[in-house]
């Protein structure tokens, strides 16, 4: 179980986490000016996103189970992968590039959207949510690929539950972490996992007879990588490192992870607009500017 348990809880934990703040942002900015009445439409786009983002799982699910089979079923599985790893590394950069600004660029959307009316404002809430909701559903399709029992959703659903947990604890200001070293921890982690997913989806590839070499392997691994322990089930799990990889797999793991990991811990450039100061909360040092108008920062500026 702990296999594929701990791949799924970190999907859940991270996206979750930038679901949370997001909805946090939304909610805070509401409530500080006064617009309450606008919480239910919020709430209404939120749920549709949620709806959204289960039937998409539920479809591919589905696809890839029932009405494919055979090659059909891997090559469905290698470009769902595929995607699943674009779409991540995108993200993990989007996010470290973006989120000391996402908090302005959603009130300001929030603002246009009210003036439009109560469709609009329950578009907005959709549109946030759905997207990181459709990103972490085909994130976790691709990473429980294979898996024969419920870990991976028992995994995905734990680490939701932890981020919902957290991100409340911040809007109420009972708990206090370093959202920049998370987002950059969790990130570093998430392109390992996005390696191994890739990795599987040329493995699916090949399989699926798109791709060659599926009897030609790198090394063999299996004298001390022992699948059936911890440290190998999670290996498995989490990075997809398996004792006995095609050439070609383990030539397009190591093709993404160095340049990409490497790119994403370099340090990032700080901006500054030549016209204008940015306040003090969003030059700080840590935590990315996604929580800082919820009520209790409202009031202590008050």
């Amino acid at each position: 179980m702990g296999q594929v348990f701990a791949a799924s809880y970190l999907i859940g934990l991270r996206e979750g986490l930038e679901m949370v703040l997001i909805v946090s942002v939304l909610i805070a900015y509401l409530v500080k000016t006064g617009r309450r009445q606008h919480l239910l439409p919020v709430w209404a786009g939120v749920g549709a996103a949620a709806a959204l983002s289960i039937g998409f799982g539920w479809a591919l699910s589905y696809v890839s189970t029932t009405v494919l089979g055979g090659p059909g079923q891997e090559l469905f599985d290698a470009i769902t992968s595929t995607i699943a790893v674009a779409l991540v590394t995108w993200m993990v950069f989007w996010m470290r590039r973006t989120a000391r600004r996402l908090s302005g660029e959603l009130r300001g959307r929030l603002d246009g959207a009210i003036g439009l009316g109560v469709g609009a404002v329950v578009g907005i809430a959709f549109l946030s949510v759905a997207r990181e909701g459709l990103e972490t559903t085909l994130l976790f399709f691709a990473s429980a690929q294979g898996a024969t029992s419920s870990a991976p959703l028992l995994g995905l659903a734990a680490g939701i539950v932890t981020a919902v947990v957290l991100g409340v604890g911040l809007y109420a200001g009972a708990i206090r972490i370093n959202l920049s070293r998370f987002f950059m921890v969790s990130g570093a982690l998430l392109v390992l996992v996005a390696a191994g997913i890739f990795k599987y989806a040329v493995h699916d590839f090949q399989e699926a007879g798109v791709l060659p070499g599926l009897t030609h392997h790198a090394f063999d691994a299996t004298g001390w990588l022992d699948p059936g322990s911890w440290y190998g089930a999670l290996a498995a799990g989490l990075f997809n490192i398996t004792p006995q990889p095609t050439v070609l797999e383990t030539i397009a793991w190591l093709a993404y992870l160095l340049p990409v990991l490497t790119l994403f811990l370099l340090p990032a450039r700080a901006t500054r607009s030549p016209d204008r100061e940015k306040p003090a909360a969003d030059t700080a040092p840590h935590a990315p500017n996604v929580v800082s108008e919820t009520p209790q920062h409202v009031q202590a500026r008050s």
